[in-house]
């Protein structure tokens, strides 16, 4: 599982076998989502305030993680991601 980025307990993954629109995995404790990159739609469970980090980190990186999603679904290793601060 190919980790992108680390923040606040948060870590956030993407996995080259997956299909669809482009989207991450996020968890924190027992709480996973995922979320599409280009929409913020989010799907599963999350505290209210990791899930604002997440969606503010989304903001900040998107154009990274969508660069990530075309180098996974080719196969490719991810970049690194900086955390949110």
């Amino acid at each position: 599982m190919p980790e992108i980025s680390r923040f606040f307990g948060i870590v956030i993954v993407m996995y080259a076998n997956e299909h669809g629109v482009p989207h991450f995995h996020a968890s924190y404790q027992d709480f996973e989502m995922n979320i599409e990159i280009e929409s913020g739609v989010v799907e599963g469970r999350f505290p209210p305030k990791e899930l604002r980090y997440v969606q503010t980190w989304l903001e900040l990186y998107k154009e990274e993680l969508l660069e990530n999603w075309n180098l996974i679904t080719a196969h490719k290793p991810a970049k690194k991601i900086a955390p949110l601060k």
